[in-house]
């Protein structure tokens, strides 16, 4: 388990620890127009290869596909620390990408086959916990760091930890032989470079849009139309395969098929507080950077407590009705962001953070841990990834959805503006809101309720994510998730107690 959190811990912080050194970057090695790669490129490498990582741990087994992930992370970190320019440290930001993705799926894949269901929610809150952590101490380290020291030191970090998380996976988990196949494992590489293409395709159209390039613009419609040829010849591609990296049973079953929808939509919905909160409690609110990063923490502080205590829920009423029952609440709470008085108190959005974290906690983890439920250790791997691929498409998705309505929004606030010469989006108006002299007072405060209405718009779109998610449920999830538990699906357990017994299992399959 602390092999898994230390992998894990690599994974989450990486996120966070580069976003406040992005100052100290851009002076050393120059390239400000293109630095918001060193974000991209990470999401797409980790998002895209996400489904063939999934696929290669339920061939080859977990420990392999970790131990790579491991080392191509740690390679990709050591390259990151010697970058001689900005286009170097964004090509080796996407090898740390392509590491991180078998940290992310493969991390979770694990938890599910040593630990039996009744102690998964346990195990997954401690991982949750970590990414809580991870979002709270990323920017400060990356602050000090960078501070400090260098900004190099912000990737050299990782490879201390890396390498004790690498040394407790080779030594502390343990594999048992299984039968070896009639035949060879086959590779669906064709596949593999099919969604791999497909996917980087359509994130860059999602992530650059309205920001590199206008949405209507030669490039937008280019990549939306090249992704979209590319899909339709990736599903050809994957029909054919033998052993395709996104099987049609992914889809074909309702409960897999539910909860990919329904955490695309909770990826969807969770752009507006972690990108749109700390936006809204700095300009409209008046607060600086570290009381910003508070209000939005204290949602990373309710969801570890609320997904650890959530299997007294669902062991009483079932997977797919707790999940209803916090994104219901979520719902509710989204909707009431927009009620906050103006300006309002800092406490106003901590507090509404602090119960959208214990709701999202009650939907995500009875979700995860429920569908890792239905499958055996052959298909774990593949189904673990295709929830959180569809989570971070989802969230691509949101970002670039959300931006352009909080855009639209101040556009057309700022039409009957009372001064001229106004910025139009909102990075330029929080920018200006920052540097007390830019505006007049009137102006200033012109601009910090334009920008509440334009997040105000931004929650109730979330709002609309949440009732998609539940709509998935309600209308694709069964009513019982299918539950296994037979000893056999728990390969990697070094413990025989480990694994839960017949009568263990009856009433799983009953009560879930």
């Amino acid at each position: 388990m602390a092999a898994l959190m230390l992998g894990m811990a690599l994974a989450a912080i990486d996120g966070t620890i580069v976003s406040t050194a992005v100052p100290q970057i851009v002076g050393d090695l120059g390239g400000f127009t293109v630095f918001s790669w060193l974000f991209s490129g990470y999401l797409l490498a980790v998002t895209v290869t996400l489904p063939l990582y999934g696929k290669l741990s339920d061939t080859f087994g977990r420990k392999p596909v970790l131990i790579a992930g491991i080392i191509l992370f740690l390679v990709g970190s050591l390259l990151c620390a010697a970058a001689w320019n900005m286009a170097a440290l964004i090509a080796f930001r996407i090898v740390q990408g392509l590491g991180g993705g078998a940290l992310q799926g493969t991390i979770q894949t694990i938890a599910a086959d040593l630990y039996p269901l009744k102690e998964r929610p346990r195990i997954q809150a401690r991982l949750s916990t970590v990414w809580a952590t991870s979002s709270v101490a990323g920017p400060v380290a990356g602050g000090l760091l960078a501070g400090y020291a260098d900004w190099r030191w912000i990737f050299l970090i990782n490879l201390p930890v890396g390498a004790v998380a690498l040394w407790l996976v080779v030594r502390h988990l343990r594999e048992p032989s299984r039968p070896r196949p009639a035949t060879r494992p086959r590779v669906d590489w064709a596949g593999s470079l099919a969604v791999f293409a497909t996917g980087a395709l359509l994130l860059t159209a999602l992530v650059q849009g309205g920001v590199a390039w206008p949405w209507f613009s030669a490039p937008s419609l280019g990549l939306f139309g090249a992704s979209a040829l590319l899909a339709a010849l990736t599903v050809v591609v994957e029909r054919r395969a033998a052993e395709p990296i996104i099987p049609g049973w992914v889809w074909r079953r309702r409960t897999i098929a539910s909860v990919n929808l329904a955490l695309g939509a909770m990826g969807l919905l969770m752009v507006a507080p972690t990108v749109f909160l700390p936006t809204y409690a700095q300009s409209v609110l008046g607060l600086g950077p570290i009381a910003a990063g508070f209000v939005l923490s204290v949602m990373t502080l309710s969801w570890p407590v609320s997904a650890a205590f959530s299997d007294r829920v669902y062991n009483r009423i079932g997977f797919r009705r707790t999940a209803m029952l916090g994104m219901g609440a979520a719902l509710l709470i989204l909707l009431a962001f927009p009620l906050l008085p103006y300006p309002g108190e800092a406490w106003h959005p901590a507090l509404l953070m602090l119960l959208l974290g214990a709701a999202l906690g009650l939907f995500q983890l009875p979700l995860i841990v429920g569908v890792q439920s239905t499958v055996g250790w052959a298909e774990r791997g593949t189904t673990t990834a295709s929830v959180l691929f569809c989570r971070q498409v989802g969230q691509s998705i949101g970002a670039a959805l959300f931006g352009a309505i909080a855009n639209g929004v101040l556009a057309a606030r700022l039409l009957d503006a009372p001064v001229d010469g106004l910025p139009g989006d909102l990075d330029a108006v929080a920018r200006t809101l920052e540097d007390p002299g830019a505006v007049s007072p009137a102006a200033a405060e012109y601009l910090r309720r334009a920008v509440d209405a334009a997040v105000d718009h931004v929650y109730v779109g979330a709002a609309g994510a949440a009732a998609l998610a539940l709509l998935a449920l309600i209308t694709l999830a069964p009513r019982r998730f299918p539950v296994i538990t037979e000893p056999s699906d728990s390969p990697t357990a070094p413990d025989p107690a480990a694994t839960p017994t017949a009568s263990e299992a009856a009433p799983a399959r009953q009560d879930r």
